[in-house]
């Protein structure tokens, strides 16, 4: 509690950064991520998910060489573009095309012009280069690169906010409980801070994706007759 003649001293570089990354990429941030499970409840339902070491697997594959792979990648491109308006369209063309499904389109598209709107709670002076729509890795990129977070820092918050909300996902189909969601959590972390540090050094050629199976299942989630999530 602050004393008399005291003053609340407002967080500065390495904090700043750290406080914007941590609530952008929270639970509570309104880009309506809950809603979504990037077809994580059609492989629930088609059993290749069922315990704490399924999920596990899943989640390191998609991190390693999936669709979250090529996310991180492309918030990376998306952060060195912050301020080169035709390399920023560019990529976001590029990532709006690479959406594997018509729901993954929507889900990555929406929650990018989500994350822009309530973002511009941190204005910069540059937000008029952005695209008005923007996949939700790009939009992150480009934020987080207008304020300078640093890279690495926002593709590995980036990466344990996705492992967080599948794991979310899991548990609310009823997969596993909130404890052995944490473990799941805690057992990534070594991969999302490696994964975060090859993106950061990576570049549009690395792109690429091994996973057909998660690919599969976003085509089928959309006919999935009984459903918790958009997506």
């Amino acid at each position: 509690m602050l004393t008399e003649g005291q003053q609340q001293r407002p967080a500065t570089g390495g904090t700043q950064a750290l406080l914007r990354l941590i609530a952008w990429m929270s639970p509570a941030f309104p880009i309506g991520a809950f809603s979504y499970s990037a077809g994580l409840e059609q492989a629930v339902a088609d059993g290749s998910i069922g315990d704490a070491a399924s999920l596990q697997d899943w989640l390191s594959g998609a991190i390693a060489e999936g669709a979250v792979w090529n996310d991180a990648v492309l918030l990376a491109e998306s952060y060195r573009a912050a301020e080169d308006v035709e390399r920023l369209h560019a990529v976001a063309s590029l990532a709006e095309a690479m959406a594997g499904s018509r729901e993954r389109q929507m889900e990555t598209m929406l929650q990018g012009e989500a994350f822009i709107a309530a973002a511009s709670a941190w204005p910069t002076g540059g937000d008029e280069i952005m695209p008005a729509r923007m996949a939700y890795p790009v939009a992150v990129g480009a934020v987080a690169g207008a304020h300078a977070t640093g890279s690495e820092p926002a593709i590995a918050a980036y990466l344990h906010a996705t492992a967080s909300n599948q794991i979310s996902v899991a548990i609310r189909c009823g997969v596993l409980g909130q404890r052995a969601g944490v473990a799941v959590l805690a057992a990534l972390e070594g991969e999302i801070g490696a994964a975060a540090e090859r993106a950061a050094a990576s570049s549009l050629d690395d792109l690429g994706s091994a996973g057909i199976l998660a690919d599969i299942a976003g085509f089928r989630h959309e006919t999935l007759t009984s459903r918790l999530f958009r997506s």
